[in-house]
């Protein structure tokens, strides 16, 4: 099995490590070893009263970050796994330290011992499983997410402006609003861009969605805005998502008690007229009298569920889909938008969460990689000058280690269409992106769910066409490099597809006629130095090949739809072979042999007879 692109830069750290001798330089590149070993940290940010610590209790399943104002809500808080369960390590500006513990039930201090303004980050330990992954960071609420540049946008959101403090990804907490302004998309989109966020590692939240009081039922709203949000976004951001946080931290990190179950089901007895008068004026319903239901009670539900969680806990108690607490918690959860209905891939804060840590390592790497190449670029003399110019070389995009960080080639072009050093018209921007969205080659490639081989070739093929012109034209700049690499992913689609065995349903039915190859035009190549010796012994199967497939190097009596696809990996190969430096005559051979095998695929994508 290949490295992935997380080993290769570990083992760069590690020679580079060994050639440096200056302690700052060695520093920062060990920090940068380190952070590959370490979980995913993903920083939860957001505009002051947006519902951000109310999500990331949700995330952690506990009820510790401060939801009121308070010394906490000020400072940048990490949580992270530890044995040692509610260990709370205060990191001070002046390089000190001190410690203290959360209070029972898990809950932070209210006062921390130390001055607010000299605390640069708290550090909480917890003994959760899903911390073993991901390291959670709660930080300060912002009124603009304005940044006017990385080191400030580092020191807004993480505590300093410190080259390794900072996130891998980012879930960003919007307040609900009736539309996106431009001011509020460019400013977030410059936000991202200072923290080195990008459409591969930035989750944007909808919250606080039930908030309208003119809506019985939020969700049909809630859902249209956050898919009018994405289509602003997109190039910035993974996916726009709406969310309840109060019912998700409610369902997840303070599940209902008897006592409320009781008060839901008193409130469900009512007439729903009256329900409903009593819900319009939360503060009336509140100290109001006449409810049947103890008035810290009803403070409670109004704290823990607001209007909505209230009709909509009701409304499940009467159509007896609830029947105890542990149901109810199920129920609010499933109505906070947190999970996606049936696992899916988009749509909600747990998938974002679940893209984050399938890609985790990746995201590792591709910060990893950021970081390496500022080190190289520091001021430095004598031995340790040639080790940051050797690390420089070896991150060069035309050197080995670039193309073996295969992994992160969709990334880099996401990024670059975020930047606008790629552009890209519509049909190709989408298509970056759901390639950037999904793990699988069918989601990427936007066919159904267990698509063949074939088909998975044959969309592919068809993509590569639209990137290999666009990487001929754009040749040598950085639009053309990062246009490349989608074709190499794309190309290796095809290549991995083709690898696949052939369904025996299918049938193999009758050998194809060979097709017609010019022995001039293989001639011609094979002259060549040039050319590799895989693509020679290509060229020699299409010269002897008896049957189609055989020509193409596929199995005899291979499907037709196969036989296509075999056809398009070998135009792409072919194709690959027009950008070295040949002679005229043999690059017009070369562009013959891949008019052919398209004409191959062409012909028989699909299984056409």
């Amino acid at each position: 099995m290949s490295a992935g692109p997380a080993d290769l830069l570990r083992r760069l750290c590690e020679t580079t490590l060994a050639r440096l001798a200056g302690a700052e330089l060695r520093e920062r590149v060990a920090r940068v070893r380190a952070d590959l070993d370490a979980p995913l940290r993903i920083a939860v940010a957001g505009a002051v009263s947006s519902g951000k610590s109310t999500l990331v209790n949700a995330l952690l399943g506990l009820p510790v970050a401060p939801v009121d104002a308070g010394e906490c809500t000020f400072v940048v808080t990490q949580y992270e796994y530890g044995e040692d369960d509610g260990l709370v390590t205060i990191e001070l500006k002046n390089g000190e330290t001190a410690r203290t513990r959360l209070l029972p039930g898990h809950r932070l201090p209210s006062d921390l011992g130390v001055e607010v303004a000299g605390i640069r980050r708290l550090r909480v330990t917890l003994d959760l499983p899903s911390l073993r992954t991901v390291t959670i960071v709660d930080t300060p609420g912002m009124n603009t997410v304005t940044a006017s540049n990385e080191q400030a946008a580092r020191s807004m959101l993480f505590g300093s402006g410190r080259e390794d403090d900072r996130a891998q990804a980012m879930i960003y907490v919007l307040r609900y609003v009736q539309r996106f302004d431009d001011a509020t998309l460019g400013e977030f989109r410059g936000l991202t861009d200072a923290c080195g966020m990008s459409c591969v590692n930035t989750l944007a939240v909808l919250g606080q969605v039930d908030r309208r009081g003119d809506e019985d039922d939020p969700w049909p709203t809630a859902r249209r805005l956050a898919a009018k949000g994405y289509q602003d976004l997109r190039t910035s951001v993974f996916d726009v998502v709406p969310v309840i946080g109060l019912l998700a931290e409610t369902a997840r990190a303070r599940p209902p008690d008897a006592r409320e179950f009781e008060a839901l089901s008193t409130l469900a007895g009512l007439d729903e007229d009256d329900l409903e008068d009593y819900l319009l004026d939360l503060d009336d319903f509140r100290s109001a009298p006449d409810p049947p239901v103890p008035a810290e009670v009803r403070h409670r539900l109004v704290e823990r569920l607001h209007r909505y969680g209230i009709a909509t806990a009701v409304g499940a108690v009467r159509r007896g889909e609830v029947s105890d607490p542990a149901s109810l918690a199920r129920h609010l959860l499933e109505r906070s938008g947190y999970s996606s209905a049936g696992g899916a891939a988009t749509g909600s804060v747990a998938a974002g969460i679940a893209h984050f840590a399938r890609r985790a390592d990746q995201l590792k790497a591709l910060d990893a990689l950021t970081r390496l190449r500022r080190i190289a670029r520091s001021p430095a003399l004598g031995s340790d000058r040639v080790a940051l110019d050797a690390l420089a070389a070896q991150l060069d995009e035309n050197r080995p280690i670039a193309t073996a960080l295969g992994g992160l080639r969709i990334f880099a072009a996401a990024e670059a269409l975020g930047r606008g050093t790629l552009v890209l018209n519509e049909e190709m921007t989408a298509e970056l992106l759901r390639m950037a969205r999904h793990d699988d080659p069918a989601g990427q490639l936007g066919l159904p769910p267990g698509a063949s081989g074939a088909e998975v070739a044959a969309a592919a093929t068809a993509a590569s066409m639209r990137w290999r012109t666009l990487a001929m034209m754009s040749e040598g700049r950085t639009g053309g490099h990062r246009a490349r690499d989608v074709l190499t992913v794309l190309e290796d689609m095809v290549a991995s597809a083709l690898a696949e065995k052939p369904d025996p349903a299918a049938g193999g039915g009758d050998p194809l006629p060979p097709v017609r190859v010019d022995p001039a035009v293989v001639e011609a190549l094979r002259a060549s130095p040039m050319i590799p010796d895989d693509d020679r012994r290509a060229m020699e199967l299409l010269l002897s090949g008896t049957e189609l497939a055989t020509q193409l190097g596929a199995p005899p009596g291979t499907p037709r739809a196969e036989v296509a696809g075999y056809g398009a990996a070998l135009a792409a190969r072919f194709r690959t072979l027009t950008h070295r430096p040949l002679s005229l005559r043999q690059r017009r051979a070369a562009e013959t042999l891949c008019e052919v095998c398209e004409t191959v695929w062409s012909r028989y994508q699909g299984g056409a007879p």
